[in-house]
């Protein structure tokens, strides 16, 4: 499944395809509109699935469920709903499927930037959990935040955790870090700040990552990473914090961390390196310079003892995994000439990896 645009057409579509053959099984608009900046469609969430429905959001607030024949089942607009979204670029955070609800975050501006934002009463970032059914709220609870202007918006993911038999969602977004409780939305418990001095165009990208019973999260524009301890409960200081990265190569503006086989890995899109670091100790294991062409914004993925990884050209490269790892296994090229803006993971599924670029899809057999 896969979110794009139908640029005749004006709309966001959802589509499905074969996974054997890449068959075009079915395309369904659902979505009014394509763009509102140069930079991203409204296609930027991930659909999710859980094998007999699927569910597509876009950028512009429209959410809609469809079963696998291609029959929507409820659609429903979110801004239509709570109020435009407050972002200065296209919102593109993606739905979560977790026991029973379908979640989604909105964290955003509190005053409207560009012409977008609520102007007949107060802005609030908010999690909201739905009927997978029907779409309907079973509710909503508000984010309250202290960052400053565009450092209120967030384009993460909420992300489910178990720690020690406790079930949390994990949000990163407005200067800080929380854990909410699934069921209600309660907050559980809240670090922050990974910007001490409120810098007011810190937008955060990467979703947090959890390993080993640690929190990840990454400070923008190429400032720490920080480990939070896992398992605590109200106001955490700088007692949960087990340790912040230095220097310019473990950082990460773009791509979510990786946590896999008991390791973090951290792509530095910027800079172009991959760094293998311990959970607990923050201690480096490696760190690799990338031979790309261009800013990789794709998050990396773990599969087969490798780590997998693209450039916004649609560079492909693949690395081993491990204490003993760092080493270049391939580098290839997917995309086209005029590939500048490729942002898509490789996802693995069907003993194959599946590559998307900016305008083709490849299913590469193992």
């Amino acid at each position: 499944f896969l979110t794009s645009v139908d640029e005749k057409a004006d709309a966001v579509v959802g589509i499905c395809l074969s996974a054997k053959s890449g068959k075009i099984l079915w395309s369904v608009p659902f979505g009014k509109g394509v763009r509102i900046d140069e930079r991203s469609t409204y296609a930027g969430s991930s659909p999710v699935t859980d094998g007999k429905t699927v569910w597509f959001f876009s950028g512009n607030g429209d959410l809609a469920a469809y079963d696998f024949e291609g029959n929507q089942l409820w659609h429903r607009n979110i801004e239509k709903d709570y109020g435009d979204f407050a972002f200065q670029w296209t919102f593109s955070s993606s739905h979560q499927l977790y026991h029973g609800l379908l979640y989604l975050q909105v964290l955003q501006r509190d005053t409207p930037v560009n012409g977008r934002g609520l102007t007949n009463g107060p802005i609030e970032s908010y999690l909201l959990a739905l009927d997978p059914a029907t779409g309907e709220t079973k509710w909503k609870h508000v984010r309250p935040s202290d960052a400053l202007q565009e450092s209120r918006e967030a384009f993460s993911t909420p992300i489910p955790v178990m720690h020690d038999g406790r079930e949390e969602l994990v949000i990163s977004g407005g200067d800080c870090l929380t854990g909410h409780d699934p069921a209600t939305g309660k907050e559980l418990w809240r670090w922050g700040t990974y910007n001490p001095q409120q810098i007011g165009h810190w937008r955060l990208v990467p979703s947090p990552v959890y390993g080993q019973g640690v929190h990840l999260v990454c400070a923008p524009k190429g400032d720490p990473i920080y480990a939070i301890k896992a398992g605590g409960s109200g106001s955490l200081f700088d007692s949960a914090k087990l340790w912040a990265s230095e220097g310019k190569e473990v950082t990460a503006d773009v791509p979510t961390p990786l946590f896999y086989d008991g390791y973090f890995y951290i792509l530095n899109g910027r800079n172009k390196f991959l760094s293998c670091v311990h959970p607990i100790s923050g201690n480096i294991i490696w760190s690799r310079k990338i031979d790309a062409k261009t800013k990789l914004e794709s998050s990396p993925t773990g599969a087969d003892g490798k780590i997998y990884f693209m450039s916004q050209l649609g560079e492909v490269f693949v690395y081993s995994a491990g204490a003993d790892g760092g080493e270049v296994l391939n580098a290839t090229t997917f995309g086209s000439t005029q590939s500048v803006n490729i942002r898509a993971s490789i996802v693995p599924a069907n003993k194959k990896l599946y590559i998307r670029t900016d305008n083709v899809l490849y299913a590469i057999e193992k």
